[in-house]
């Protein structure tokens, strides 16, 4: 089973990236699965029913998000409504939605997927390790093939995530600071594992908004507008290969791509 994991995708930068490339890149290298972290998708934060449902049609499966899920009031709504829209699954009990989904191929090629959020320096949600654990349990009874969306500030945290869930998820990938990782590696217990996946859009930019605006703020400490930037757009993200038997990760690769 080979899947790729899509970085933060940011606004209609990161979105062309996806129209463009994913059609392709799932034609070429025989994708059987695209996860994308589509919490900065419309206009930069926030998801969109039109946002999301453009980057379904070019092929994403699943979309996991994070702290800015609910930027765009249309998101509570739609989120009940497709089980493809996940949230972080230590939220509340009452908070809309779901934090995971089991995806089916042809009748048996079984993957689920789980969005979890880190607590340091973010949201004080449900702690994390103890909702991962009861909610892997559960989908392992279903298949062995798991993958996990750690939408995370501390790379402490996520690398702890990861060492603990070794030997019991596929991959644990994470997000949220919009800069990719060189620490891809498949631990002794089979987990493939990687810090931040990196952010889909304008690369000449600050984490996918404007420069300038950005600059001022650190200079002056006064609220600034972020618009998103222009230029240069990549795809990043992160390509794992998982024996279908096993759970394993056999193979982990980072991707970079621009737009021709």
């Amino acid at each position: 089973m080979k899947i790729l994991f899509i970085g933060d995708v940011v606004g209609e930068p990161g979105r062309r990236a996806i129209q463009t490339l994913v059609p392709t890149m799932r034609r070429d290298l025989g994708l059987d699965w695209v996860v994308a972290n589509g919490e900065n998708i419309a206009g930069g934060s926030g998801i969109t029913i039109k946002t999301g449902s453009s980057i379904f049609d070019s092929g994403v499966d699943v979309i996991t998000t994070g702290d800015h899920v609910w930027d765009q009031k249309e998101s509570m709504g739609w989120i009940v409504q497709e089980p493809r829209l996940l949230r972080p699954i230590n939220y509340p009990a009452e908070a809309p939605g779901r934090g995971s989904i089991l995806l089916e191929k042809d009748g048996f090629t079984r993957l689920a997927v789980i969005n979890v959020q880190g607590r340091v320096f973010m949201q004080a949600l449900e702690n994390p390790f103890h909702v991962i654990h009861h909610e892997v349990t559960r989908l392992r009874a279903l298949t062995p093939n798991i993958l996990v969306d750690i939408h995370a500030e501390a790379t402490s945290e996520k690398i702890a995530m990861a060492r603990f869930l070794d030997g019991q998820v596929s991959a644990v990938i994470g997000t949220h600071t919009h800069v990719q990782t060189a620490d891809e590696q498949i631990f002794p217990g089979g987990t493939a594992f990687l810090c931040d996946a990196g952010f889909t859009g304008p690369q000449e930019s600050v984490l996918g908004r404007q420069i300038g605006p950005v600059i001022k703020r650190f200079m002056t400490c006064l609220p600034q507008r972020f618009p998103v930037a222009e230029g240069a757009i990549e795809l990043q993200g992160v390509i794992v290969e998982i024996d279908n038997e096993t759970g394993k990760a056999t193979k982990i690769e980072r991707v970079r791509k621009r737009i021709p």
